[in-house]
């Protein structure tokens, strides 16, 4: 039985359990198994892994200071907001706060509570819903103050976690990092060597108008801060009071980390 069961999920893609019940419908027959997995729809997945799938939604799941958050992708905007595929992006949450992992491949070995892998219980999901559907991404924060947001329309979802601060400073900036899509931390984060092309660029540019050595340099130097405030996190204008950097909002508490998803991205 295990190795009609092995053999038959190689050749379908189908979850475990599917592929259990349809051998037990079939009295173990294999092609009649396959015949009922087809009828079902399960097979499905297997010819729509290589159609693109470009909308979907994002998810998290906390336990008090931990917390885990998800991408899945769906072919449409339609199955997006199906409330079966939005319950099985919640599942799939819950299953990688339980999980413990930021690393996609190892997400999908993970058994999920009926026994099945979460890689397998996806492709079957997939041959039910009838689209291909891709877990794209999946974080895991561990830490002092993490909050989470997901944004209404279910496609863009962050997680944060603060070293001090309260639990309203959490959300605020969870809230920021959605809105202002930060690409950095900090500074530190930013590869010096492309800062260096950066100010050559801007430098030539600035000569070629016309500008002496010295004005540009000052000219290039306000340039390279803007670029420095559009994309680090800290030295972006918060989103809520643009009086005050995101920074000088946290005051004598900081971001550890950030994790941003956004479907498309």
């Amino acid at each position: 039985m295990m190795e009609s069961i092995k053999k038959l999920r190689e050749m379908t893609g189908a979850g475990m359990m599917d592929v259990k019940k349809a051998l037990s419908d079939a009295e173990g027959n294999e092609d009649k198994a396959i015949a009922l997995l087809r009828e079902r729809g399960i097979v499905k997945a297997a010819k729509k892994s290589d159609r693109e799938a470009t909308e979907g939604l994002v998810r998290f799941s906390m336990d008090g200071q931990n917390a885990a958050i998800v991408e899945v992708n769906s072919e449409t905007d339609f199955v997006a907001r199906n409330s079966d595929f939005q319950a099985l992006v919640q599942m799939l949450a819950d299953a990688a706060l339980k999980a413990k992992t930021s690393d996609v491949e190892e997400f999908k070995t993970f058994a999920l509570d009926s026994g099945d892998t979460v890689g397998n219980e996806v492709a079957a999901a997939a041959g039910r819903i009838g689209e291909n559907l891709v877990l794209k991404r999946v974080a895991y924060v561990e830490g002092q103050n993490v909050a989470g947001y997901v944004h209404s329309n279910g496609k863009i979802g962050v997680l944060v976690d603060l070293a001090g601060g309260s639990e309203a400073q959490a959300k605020d900036v969870a809230l920021h990092v959605a809105a202002e899509r930060p690409q950095y931390l900090s500074r530190d984060e930013v590869n010096a060597e492309d800062i260096e092309k950066e100010r050559e660029v801007l430098t030539n540019k600035a000569i070629n108008e016309g500008k002496n050595p010295e004005l540009a340099a000052k000219i290039v130097n306000g340039q390279i801060g803007k670029f420095y405030e559009e994309r680090v996190l800290g030295e972006q204008k918060f989103v809520k009071d643009n009086s005050l950097t995101v920074n000088k909002y946290l005051g004598d508490s900081s971001v550890k980390r950030f994790v941003r998803f956004e479907i498309g991205n």
